[in-house]
């Protein structure tokens, strides 16, 4: 059987090897390699992958509207928790108990999804700013955000990114682009 005709060539283009999530090189040892999405308007939702593991995606049925937010143990990189909040027509205290109650080290991986903010009181902005947050203070409707901070952290994270919802520049009609962020989180090492 032949596969290319007289006088052509087939040559295979080398494939760029993948790591964890996707990411092009392997994250250092002791190391957590991530990857993230914000939903893209109101018609695909976010992603947020964690050592190859995805912890919240539309095929596994656990985003929504809003804010969605996984829960990571620092040390073991093992997910305690992945939820969705309603920003839009929920009840923000839903959000603040499961954020409030955090242990020192517990990662937080956030990726929004048509609004982030319309139910965002002071509180819920400044413990966001308490985990590392330099845009949560600022989040409006439909903006776009993810973030990955953690409970106990000294300055503000260099995980953050934003889009402002503004009709000049959004992609998508009434809603800005989609983000995406990806790196190596240092793991946490446990107290001796």
């Amino acid at each position: 059987m032949r596969l290319a005709g007289p006088g052509s060539s087939v040559t295979a283009e080398p494939r760029a090897r993948k790591y964890k999530c996707g990411l092009p090189q392997p994250c250092p040892e002791e190391h957590l390699a991530f990857r993230m999405v914000s939903g893209a308007a109101n018609v695909i939702g976010p992603k947020i992958c964690l050592e190859d593991k995805m912890l919240m995606s539309g095929v596994k049925d656990n985003v929504g509207r809003g804010l969605n937010i996984a829960l990571v143990n620092g040390v073991s990189g093992e997910l305690i928790e992945a939820r969705a909040f309603d920003m839009w027509a929920g009840d923000v205290n839903d959000l603040l108990k499961f954020i409030r109650p955090l242990h020192e080290g517990t990662l937080v991986f956030v990726a929004s999804y048509d609004d982030p903010a319309t139910k965002m009181n002071e509180e819920t902005r400044k413990l966001f700013g308490e985990l590392g947050s330099r845009n949560a203070k600022e989040l409006a409707f439909r903006d776009s955000w993810v973030f990955v901070g953690a409970k106990g952290v000294q300055n503000k994270s260099p995980f953050e990114q934003h889009v402002k919802n503004s009709k000049h520049t959004n992609k998508y009609e009434g809603w800005p682009e989609a983000l995406e962020m990806e790196g190596c989180i240092p793991r946490r090492s446990p107290a001796s």
